[in-house]
């Protein structure tokens, strides 16, 4: 239908996701319209996220180094973690200012109806960390959905029996819903008035 380097772009496009095919040819045509150092600055920035980041070694958020920020930060709280689904989840977090301890991301949640058990995710890389870090508390922020439930309740059923605090962020965040979307306060007040799985 289009000529095949338009049709690639947006066949590349609609792989990413939230992007269907209408919004992939929409943003294929403005890039074909954009002046060509914006449409350059936009490609180099992609080679550059896939060069230049990796995964922390010791929380798997997103870094440029060995350790991210979060972890070297010598005022973080060392005696509390907070485990999440994604990477992108401690950006909502570190948004309320309410929580100064630190990350550790899971890279998903428990759902065996698409194949991801405990070995799928870096579970057995936390009790590593529990073992070797003095640990008192894990803050489970899944997201409030049965996949994130399920993941809390499986990690307070693991983690509880070796001594550790296992809590989950207060009623405020919607049922059913992604921690993307929720507001800075609601969030906020809901780690504040977290509870014990």
């Amino acid at each position: 239908m289009f000529e095949k380097p338009v049709q690639r772009l947006i066949d590349e496009l609609t792989r990413l996701p939230g992007i269907g095919r209408k919004s992939a040819q929409r943003l294929a045509f403005h890039l074909l319209n954009v002046d060509e150092g914006d449409a350059r600055s936009l490609a180099q920035a992609i080679v550059d996220l896939r060069e230049q980041t990796s995964f922390c070694t010791r929380c798997h958020n997103v870094t440029s180094g060995v350790e991210c920020s979060i972890c070297l930060d010598p005022r973080r709280d060392h005696a509390m973690v907070c485990v999440v689904e994604r990477a992108q989840d401690i950006a909502v977090i570190e948004r309320t200012r309410e929580f100064h301890g630190r990350y550790h991301v899971l890279g998903g949640a428990l759902s065996p109806i698409d194949g991801v058990g405990p070995a799928q995710l870096r579970i057995d890389e936390l009790r590593s960390r529990i073992g070797a870090e003095p640990i008192t508390e894990l803050i489970i922020a899944t997201n409030p959905t049965i996949e994130g439930d399920t993941t809390a309740m499986y990690l307070a059923r693991r983690f509880k029996p070796l001594g550790v605090a296992v809590t989950r962020p207060a009623s405020g965040l919607p049922v059913g819903g992604d921690m993307d979307y929720a507001d800075e306060i609601t969030l906020g007040r809901a780690l504040t008035g977290r509870r014990d799985l």
